[in-house]
């Protein structure tokens, strides 16, 4: 339990506070930093192959295709960061519009929103005289009325004021590390028909073992997620170099 949540913690009977104090529970909590990761490694791996794999079949030098595949990494992780902080920045303005409101609701029309309370409770099977405590007890306590009408009525959480930025560079920084994958055989191969057979190699292995590592933090079955994320990868890299090779003719 962190310093923060022991000086705002609620009062509670002795014994049940021991009890919480002994119980230390392991969840995770990194989900939307994890999601960032996935979303920028999986952009990353595949995009760049792509384009990669495209120009080799377009007989391009390896040279040509470094350079473009840098210039797609720099463009894209830019294009993907920026992307990742207007989502985060949409749902914070999001929240901060509809506490506003819930709040002008609380303050013009307590009553209904009390109704709302009991309405919610009552989806729990709490029966009246068990909710009437709680209804009264949070009109007690507005800030404590408000947090639970947005958590309990309308499903939100409060964002953390950082997330923007965070979610901006995690997706960021993680699509150049996946992008620079499949470019790696391009600084040391001359060859771009030679280099793409060993960036075939290497991305597919990045990509299985990315996939295996996203069905771990996601629950999923790891081999299975490794399988369907080389696949994906194989395709996309499969498209791009058919492509290319049917405009060159």
């Amino acid at each position: 339990m962190s310093e923060e949540d022991k000086t705002t913690r609620i009062s509670i009977e002795p014994e049940k506070q021991s009890l919480l104090d002994h119980h230390t529970e392991k969840h995770f909590t990194a989900g939307e930093i994890v999601r960032d990761i996935i979303i920028g490694v999986s952009d990353g791996l595949t995009v760049p192959f792509a384009l990669a794999a495209g120009l080799s079949g377009a007989k391009a030098s390896s040279s040509i295709v470094l350079t473009a595949g840098i210039a797609e990494v720099a463009a894209g992780a830019i294009s993907m960061g920026l992307g990742g902080y207007l989502a985060a920045k949409g749902e914070a303005d999001h929240y901060a519009r509809e506490m506003k409101r819930e709040q002008e609701e609380i303050i013009a029309v307590p009553e209904t929103e009390a109704a709302e309370v009991a309405e919610i409770l009552a989806q729990y099977g709490i029966e009246p005289h068990e909710y009437s405590p709680v209804v009264n007890s949070l009109r007690k306590n507005p800030q404590a009325w408000l947090e639970f009408m947005m958590r309990f009525e309308l499903g939100l959480e409060k964002p953390d004021p950082k997330r923007a930025f965070q979610s901006a560079f995690t997706i960021a920084i993680a699509y150049v590390l996946g992008g620079l994958v499949p470019l790696l055989p391009y600084m040391f191969i001359p060859q771009a028909m030679d280099a793409v057979v060993a960036s075939v190699v290497i991305t597919l292995i990045a990509l299985f073992i990315f996939g295996y590592g996203k069905g771990r933090f996601t629950g999923s079955k790891p081999v299975k997620s490794a399988f369907e994320t080389a696949f994906i990868g194989a395709i996309a890299s499969a498209a791009a170099y058919s492509l290319a090779k049917l405009v060159q003719h």
